[in-house]
Parts: C-alpha cells; structure tokens; sequence
C-alpha cells in the first residue's frame, strides 16, 4: 500500500467497494482529504462514525508506514466542516447558560476529536472554564463548563 494519504484512502475505499473521487488539501494540521461520493450518507454513518472510523484507519495505514506522516483529516462533502460548527454553537450556548445562571453544564459524551474542538472554541472564554471529565463506568468522556473563579 501507497504511504501517500490520498493513494491510500483512495484505496481504501476502492476494497470496500465505493466509487468515490478524493481531494488532497494541506492544512496547518496535516492533510484534508475530501472524498466526492454518491454514497455519501452511508461513508458517514450516524454521527460520523463511519467516517471518523475511516479516518482512523487512514492514519493507522499511513503511520505504519511512515511514523513521520502528516495527521490526515478526512471529510465529505463538508461533513466535518457543518458538523464542527453546530458543536462550537452548542459550546457557546452551553456557555452563555453557564455565565448567566452560574451553574455547571455537562455536555453530552463525545470523541476526543469533538472534545478537542468544544474546548478549542471556549479556551479564551472570560467567564467560562472547560474540564474533560470520565464517565462513572464507562470509557467515555463528557466536558463539564464552569463559570471561571473571578
């Protein structure tokens, strides 16, 4: 297999059977590759599992073979990009509730990728800090908002 990130999602998909075209993007994190697809809501999945799988195979692929290849995203048709901006929405809502009521808000449990982007968008928030907190009994994480000690 290619070490290169879009001969290799090319690939990828080919073996599992989907016609799709993919674009390559450097990004300041690593590479975007878009994929171009009629079964785009199936390359998903329910809230992007499929794709956040795929792009976990992706990388797994690509690191095997190059521990120094750049971290490659993947999205489709603007998924990631709609996806990421209802989740800084939901954040700062979160956020103005707990400004204006002082109260903690417990978002809903999410992958280390959504974490990353809830506390990214609130990491300068003047009245509001952001905590990743374990789920009792399970291995996931939710973030708790707290209005920020004055």
């Amino acid at each position: 297999m290619s070490a290169e990130p879009k001969e290799t999602l090319e690939l990828l998909l080919h073996h599992l059977g989907f016609a799709a075209s993919v674009e390559e993007q450097a990004t300041e994190d690593g590479v975007l590759l878009n994929i171009k697809t009629e079964d785009s809501n199936r390359l998903i999945g329910r809230g992007g599992q499929i794709l956040a799988d795929l792009q976990y195979l992706t990388n797994r692929l690509l690191f095997q073979q190059n521990p120094d290849a750049p971290k490659v995203t993947i999205d489709i048709d603007g998924y990631r990009a709609k996806a990421q901006e209802a989740l800084i929405k939901k954040a700062q809502d979160a956020a103005e509730k707990v400004h204006r009521w002082g109260n903690v808000v417990e978002l809903e449990p999410m992958s280390s990728f959504d974490r990353r982007i809830v506390h990214n968008a609130l990491k300068d928030h003047p009245h509001v800090t952001t905590e990743s907190v374990e789920v009792e009994g399970t291995n996931k994480k939710v973030i708790l908002l707290r209005p920020r000690p004055a």
